[in-house]
Formats: structure tokens, C-alpha cells, sequence
């Protein structure tokens, strides 16, 4: 058996007939019938049924007709590959991520994915979880970077960090001067939230309701700068993660602190369209995230000592 015995099975289940396979194939009637004939012969089973003029596969050919499909289908992914590692990346990669990966994660990741590929065009769309699955799916992005997790078939995901989740005030704030941050001195506290139905927004609200705090939200938006401006004025408090805050408790505009007894994290990771290959283009922005992980991994993570108070 060879490649082009499979070939001609498949132009014949195509075609139905031999002569339009041989047509199809540019090689004559004789030639197909020969071909099957000594298959047949090979194999020791029929691998078509002749009935009149009509062709009719059998279970033998069926076998052979799905073999030649993947055998064919693993050759174009080798070809592709090859001919995608020879080649400089261009063309264009659409990414989207939530508010905090725009601003904490894409300026280093694409900083470095531009030094390593410099002719790939790089487009970046701020999005909340839903949006980022529409765009996802309807192709309008390639890749993204989200909070997980997501329950979608159609869609991959790859969990990549594990950020923490920490509570912020202003620093003159009450709860700032205390040594340790208990659920009970949450009770009655305005908070300022991520918007209703965002993943963050849940992991939250799951907390609060095992503690059985009910939260005064006097404000809620998907933009971590907007929720911290308005802590900062004294507006309320919130929750958030870690990399947003850091930069704010270490210039003494924020105060941080763990709640006492209760870890909080989110997981971040890619999102992408199930496909048997993925397009060189995303993979690689993936790659080369792997090559600068650990430098993230150092900043979603508060240092041990908390609570945190500015420096």
C-alpha cells in the first residue's frame, strides 16, 4: 500500500465513479482500476463494490478511506509547519485582554514579542470577559488573555497565573491603622467594585457571601485605574489584585492589606479558538510569554509581611 493507492481511494469515494477519479487525477480508467486491483489483492478484501455503473464503498474501503484522510491531513500540518518555521512572522495578531492585562502584562509581553518578531503587526483590544469571548469567536482576535475560569466547548484555555486579590483603602482610612483586617470589619464599608458578572466581581461576591457580608457597592466599573482614583479620594474601598495596587502602596497612595484567614486569588490564561493547529503567530506570542513568566509571576503576588502600609 502506498500514499497513492490512498489517494485514488479518496478521489473515488469523491467522484463515485473510476473515470471521474481519473479525470480528477489526470491519469486514465486502466490505471485507477489497476491501481485498487492490486490493493484489493494486497489486502485480500474488496475494497469497492461494482453495482451497474454505481460504486459502492465497502468496510474495508470505509478503513482505508479515513486512514487516507488522516495520513493526508498529517502530511499538510507537517508541510505547514515546516514552511512556517522557515519563514519570517508577519502578517497580523489581534490579542485582547481585561483592563489589568492591557495595563500590567501586553507592554512587557509585546515589547518583547515586537523585539523577537519585528514584521508582526501587533493589535491590542481592551475587552471584559464576554466581549473577549465575542471577539474570539467571531475572529475578530486571536488570543486572549483573561481571568478564568471560562466555560465555553468551542473555546481553549491555558491558565498561566495565579495573581492575589488584596483589599485597598486610602491611607488615612480607618481600617489602615488597624493590625490585622477581619470579614467583621468589612460589615458596612461602601465598596467600590469590579462591574456585576465579571469573574473578579464573582470570585468576590463569593467571599462575601461566605462570610455573610452584605456590601454597601456604591460604585462598580470594569477599569482597575477608575476603581483606584476613587479609593484614593476616599469614595469607598475594594478588592483587587495585587499588580494594580502595588505601585500605589509603594508611592504611600494606597494602603493594602490581606484579609485575615482568607487568601484570595484569581487565575488568569490564554483563551483561543479550538483548532487542530494553532496559527504560528499565536503560538509563539504564547512562547515567548513563557520566556518572561517568572518576571510576572514576581509581581501578582504581595510580599508576605501585611498588612502593607506606604512607605
Amino acid at each position: 500500500m502506498d500514499l497513492r493507492q490512498l489517494e485514488i481511494i479518496r478521489a473515488i469515494a469523491d467522484t463515485g465513479s473510476f473515470t471521474a477519479a481519473g479525470e480528477k487525477l489526470h491519469v486514465s480508467q486502466s490505471a485507477i482500476s489497476r491501481q485498487v486491483l492490486l490493493l484489493e489483492a494486497e489486502l485480500g478484501e474488496a475494497v469497492f463494490h461494482r453495482v451497474g455503473r454505481r460504486i459502492r464503498i465497502t468496510p474495508a474501503g470505509e478503513s482505508l478511506l479515513q486512514l487516507s484522510h488522516r495520513v493526508f491531513q498529517d502530511l499538510q500540518d507537517t508541510i505547514a509547519l515546516i514552511s512556517d518555521t522557515s519563514e519570517t512572522l508577519r502578517g497580523t495578531m489581534r490579542l485582547v485582554g481585561s483592563m489589568t492585562v492591557c495595563l500590567y502584562v501586553f507592554p512587557s509581553l509585546l515589547a518583547q514579542v515586537r523585539r523577537t518578531h519585528p514584521d508582526l503587526d501587533l493589535k491590542v483590544t481592551v475587552g471584559s470577559g464576554e466581549r473577549s469571548l465575542a471577539l474570539l469567536r467571531s475572529g475578530a482576535a486571536d488570543l486572549g488573555l483573561v481571568t478564568l475560569p471560562v466555560e465555553a466547548s468551542d473555546l481553549e484555555s491555558v491558565p498561566v497565573l495565579e495573581e492575589e486579590l488584596l483589599l485597598i483603602t486610602y491611607p488615612a482610612h480607618p481600617l489602615a491603622r488597624k493590625g490585622e483586617i477581619r470579614p467583621s470589619d468589612l460589615v458596612r464599608q461602601p465598596f467600590i467594585l469590579f462591574e456585576a458578572g465579571s469573574i473578579t466581581r464573582r470570585l468576590v461576591e463569593a467571599f462575601f457571601t461566605r462570610q455573610r457580608i452584605e456590601p454597601e457597592i456604591v460604585m462598580e466599573t470594569e477599569n482597575v485605574e477608575i476603581i483606584k482614583a476613587m479609593v484614593r479620594s476616599g469614595l469607598g474601598i475594594s478588592i483587587v489584585p495585587w499588580q494594580a495596587a502595588a505601585a500605589d502602596v509603594r508611592t504611600g497612595q494606597l494602603f493594602c492589606s490581606r484579609i485575615a484567614g482568607h487568601a484570595l486569588h484569581r487565575q488568569t490564561g490564554w483563551l483561543y479558538p479550538k483548532m487542530r493547529r494553532l496559527p504560528r503567530a499565536v503560538s509563539e506570542v504564547m512562547r515567548v510569554f513563557d520566556t518572561i513568566r517568572p518576571q510576572f509571576e514576581a509581581t501578582v503576588r504581595a510580599p508576605r509581611a501585611a498588612p502593607f502600609a506606604p512607605s
